[in-house]
């Protein structure tokens, strides 16, 4: 049986998104959340985060979601955690790209807050089937 999901690393550069997406992860999915401003944030905190999941946005400044995701997995802490990614731009192509990179799935923004947890955790128990 798959180890449950508990704890996300989650890297989003806008304040009001990362602040309402890590509300709605603790309070209705019942997650630990290390919410992150910024790639570079990202990998400070990842090799002592112990996440079960990466959750990344792919528009930043400085590092994007993809190069946020090529540092993470250099790190042996992250190397082959799931991850992921957030994005608006949901372009069939977009998509297939972001799962060449190794993502497990998108979802799309602007996301309901009180379906967000679920979501995830839809995704999750589906990964590797």
């Amino acid at each position: 049986m798959p180890k449950p999901l508990a704890r996300i690393l989650y890297v989003e550069d806008e304040p009001d998104i990362r602040a309402v997406a890590q509300m709605a992860l603790e309070a209705v999915g019942g997650f630990t959340v290390i919410a992150c401003p910024s790639g570079s944030e990202a990998l400070a905190a990842a090799p002592t985060a112990q996440a079960d999941l990466l959750l990344l946005d792919v528009m930043m400044p400085g590092m994007d979601g993809p190069s946020t995701l090529k540092a993470l997995r250099a790190l042996p802490a992250t190397a082959g955690t799931p991850v992921i990614f957030m994005t608006a731009k949901v372009q069939a192509a977009e998509v297939a790209q972001y799962r060449e990179l190794g993502a497990i799935d998108v979802i799309h923004k602007p996301f309901d807050p009180m379906e967000l947890s679920a979501q995830i955790s839809h995704i999750w128990a589906q990964r590797g089937q």
